[in-house]
């Protein structure tokens, strides 16, 4: 527990995302250090989940994840972020594709140096940046990641993702534990395996917020534009024949809720998120769904490797690190490591 090599974890992946459950919970030091262990070893690429408009202050601002990466490494960040790092680089490629902060630009470092990352925020264009970081030799992509309703992008667009948590979420650690295995139990979501409805939705239903997918393979579109307006509509459309219902973007408790109040009839449908970062729910009522006979599972499974943890609260507070770790390794079945320590 706690001392294992994270690049070994991570290495035979092409692309691995990291993923915050809050602000300060030590991403960068884990980015950093994996920087560190891939030192003279591997060819790596580096981007980020787009910082959104209301985070561009807080980048250009004293916030700057200062990231330390070596000479012959790529990486694919906005035109700002760009210039205020520090190395020597070939500019490879400009993108077209826009951020809040300039358009993605592909650089090679020349020397080894800080560089500051900012990327796309939607799905598509992380793949497309991934493939071409890839195309030009990076044998191991890290994407710095967010969870949180303002990143469209999720963890399931890279191969494999670790998430990081740590005292900074919470004064109470058995809170913080608490959150960190809600978080794991939601990401780790169970993947569709019937391949007919995966062939389904992303031919027919790859445009609707909201799908049902009947016994006999046919489906229905909803025009849902609230999630109000959702709850209502899938109670309407529920019956003995309906096999699957599809919903994209985000799964909230009262929309949940609204389902369990008003039917039974969800009772052995499976209801169908895009990837376990969707689902914005209390435990509560995610065991109750499921024990009252609903059944959740996702399109893409988000494939968690390890959790990091962060002992330290930039508040000023910190938890007793050996405890820490062990409540989160008997709270989750990942192996999880103090990248402090």
């Amino acid at each position: 527990m706690g001392n294992f090599n994270i690049l070994e974890k991570i290495k035979q992946y092409r692309t691995v995302s990291i993923i915050g459950m809050d602000k300060n919970v030590g991403k960068t030091t884990v980015l950093n250090h994996i920087l560190g262990e891939a030192r003279g070893k591997l060819t790596l690429g580096l981007t980020s989940i787009g910082r959104d408009g209301e985070d561009k202050d807080r980048v250009i601002g004293t916030d700057k994840p200062r990231i330390f990466i070596e000479s012959g490494n790529f990486i694919a960040t906005a035109k700002e972020c760009l210039f205020n790092g520090d190395i020597t680089k070939e500019i490879i490629e400009t993108t077209g594709i826009n951020t809040p902060m300039g358009e993605v630009i592909i650089a090679k470092a020349l020397s080894d140096g800080y560089v500051e990352l900012g990327g796309p925020s939607v799905n598509n264009y992380m793949k497309e940046i991934c493939d071409k970081l890839s195309n030009l030799g990076s044998e191991l992509i890290l994407v710095d990641g967010a969870l949180s309703r303002k990143t469209m992008a999720s963890p399931a667009v890279t191969e494999a993702c670790i998430l990081s948590t740590g005292a900074s979420l919470n004064r109470s650690m058995n809170k913080v534990v608490e959150m960190t295995s809600l978080s794991v139990k939601l990401l780790s979501l169970e993947k569709e395996a019937d391949k007919d409805v995966i062939k389904i939705i992303k031919k027919e239903l790859s445009h609707s917020r909201i799908g049902i997918i009947y016994k006999n393979k046919e489906t229905k579109n909803l025009e849902a534009a609230t999630s109000l307006e959702a709850a209502k509509e899938i109670v309407e459309e529920l019956n003995d024949d309906v096999s699957h219902v599809l919903i994209r973007g985000i799964v909230s408790d009262k929309l949940l809720e609204d389902i369990l109040k008003s039917t039974d009839k969800y009772k052995g449908v499976t209801f169908l998120v895009e990837d376990g970062t969707k689902l914005f729910l209390k435990n509560e009522t995610f065991e109750k769904f499921v024990k009252m006979g609903g059944i959740l599972k996702a399109v893409n499974k988000v494939n968690l490797v390890c959790i990091t943890c962060n002992p330290r609260s930039p508040s000023g507070y910190e938890f007793n690190k050996n405890m820490f770790l062990e409540k989160l390794s008997q709270a989750v079945s990942l192996p999880v490591i103090d990248v402090k320590a």
